[in-house]
């Protein structure tokens, strides 16, 4: 059923321009060149045997034959892998090609999903996956790029097959996402949980992704909600600046100015960035959030948690843990003590062996609330020592209360007097 519902959802998500706005021929030296369809096209591909283009034919695990374009730079230090929108083929992105390959310095390629342009098969989810497999491999083994110099550019729905290689590429430089889209169902309407039907769950493979991630997004896209990239953006692992282009569509985001500016703002600071570098800024960022949030407020404290914990405001009280607010889930569980004068020396708190959580609440005197309990042993045999999950203070007896019950398991009631 699920099957269905994707091949369903794929009719209405890829849109190949039809015909074809190129072909490929071959040169006399057995060559491959791209040769314009539409006599109309505004596209300009280089005459054949040009260095600066080549162009592959590449076959996928699902059997396809991918069309891609290498755009060769002298000068660049990075290449752009680039995986366009559902509209469009090579013969239309040409142009946009050279202008990003001129301009940011990179060597870039780009390629047609199966069913477009002149690449074989139909368009499907999962074939957009096997078509930038099969495209990042041919990047390795034809020009030695490797992932730690390689940049991924999805937009809208290319923004899928783009996180779906990024979610599996740990050393990856760094990914841009133009008017990225959720998920394809999330485009439709505005839903917070997953069907079998959707395609594209960038919202789940987003999380996976650990090198920066660039959001450009326009405020007035009405095919892709600017919420879409806010909260692609807000889910990275590793956040870089996100352009939000004021008044941009979906489709012309190019014509402004800040796109390239900012675009190429980016590839620098990837070009300038190193293994080292990368992980000092993660733990600025981490420090940043710590400071603004409190590194507790997640309910994920590390083991070095250097969060100020606040003394217990009961000035007769000499518990010395000082753990009476800090929502460290090592220090929940351990409240009942701190209200409690005679908690002294046998406070449960700094053994931070707690694995009990919320408020304790005796069930015979209500201990976290009482300020006379009698007995200096009272933290003692908690659950704080026994490590389960529900409260046996030991206030009104003690062990001693214990050792009784023990002694008359018959009986299922206790003498209140002990409260």
């Amino acid at each position: 059923m699920g099957c269905m519902f994707s091949h369903l959802a794929a009719k209405f998500a890829f849109f190949p321009p039809s015909p074809p706005t190129y072909h490929l021929t071959k040169t006399p030296d057995g060559k491959l060149s791209a040769v314009s369809s539409v006599s109309s096209s505004s596209s300009t591909f280089p005459s054949a045997g040009d260095p600066s283009l080549d162009v592959k034919v590449v076959k996928t695990r699902r059997g396809n034959k991918v069309t891609a374009f290498y755009l060769r730079n002298p000068n660049a230090r990075l290449t752009l892998l680039y995986s366009h929108g559902n509209a469009a083929d090579l013969g239309q992105l040409f142009d946009l090609f050279v202008q990003l390959k001129v301009n940011l310095r990179v060597n870039l390629m780009g390629y047609d999903y199966s069913g477009y342009g002149a690449s074989t098969g139909k368009p499907s989810e999962y074939d957009t996956y096997a078509d930038i497999e099969a495209v990042y491999e041919c990047l390795q083994t034809d020009y030695g790029v490797g992932q730690e110099d390689l940049i991924l550019y999805g937009q809208s729905v290319g923004s899928g097959p783009t996180l779906h290689l990024a979610s599996k590429l740990p050393r990856l430089r760094g990914v841009v996402l133009h008017s990225g889209i959720l998920s394809g169902l999330r485009v439709l309407c505005h839903v917070k949980f997953k069907f079998c039907c959707d395609i594209y769950s960038n919202v789940s493979k987003i999380k996976k992704v650990k090198c920066p991630v660039l959001v450009i997004h326009g405020t007035e896209d009405d095919v892709v909600n600017w919420l879409h990239g806010n909260r692609l953006w807000k889910m990275a692992k590793e956040p870089y600046e996100p352009l939000w282009i004021k008044g941009g569509g979906h489709c012309n985001l190019e014509i402004y100015p800040d796109y390239i500016r900012h675009l190429y703002r980016f590839i620098q600071d990837m070009e300038n960035t190193n293994t080292k570098s990368r992980l000092e800024k993660i733990w600025q960022e981490i420090r940043r959030r710590d400071e603004s949030t409190g590194c507790c407020s997640s309910g994920l404290c590390r083991p070095s948690c250097s969060c100020p914990k606040p003394r217990c405001p009961k000035p007769s009280c000499s518990c010395g843990c000082g753990c009476l607010k800090c929502s460290c889930p090592s220090f929940k569980g351990c409240f009942s003590c701190c209200k409690k004068p005679s908690c002294a020396s046998s406070c449960c708190c700094p053994k931070f062996k707690c694995s009990c959580f919320g408020k304790p609440k005796c069930p015979k005197c209500s201990c976290w609330k009482c300020l006379k309990c009698p007995d200096s042993e009272c933290c003692r045999s908690c659950c704080c020592f026994a490590g389960c999950f529900s409260w046996l203070c030991c206030c009104g007896g003690g062990r001693r209360k214990k050792e009784g019950e023990r002694e008359s398991r018959g009986t299922t009631t206790v003498a209140k007097s002990e409260g």
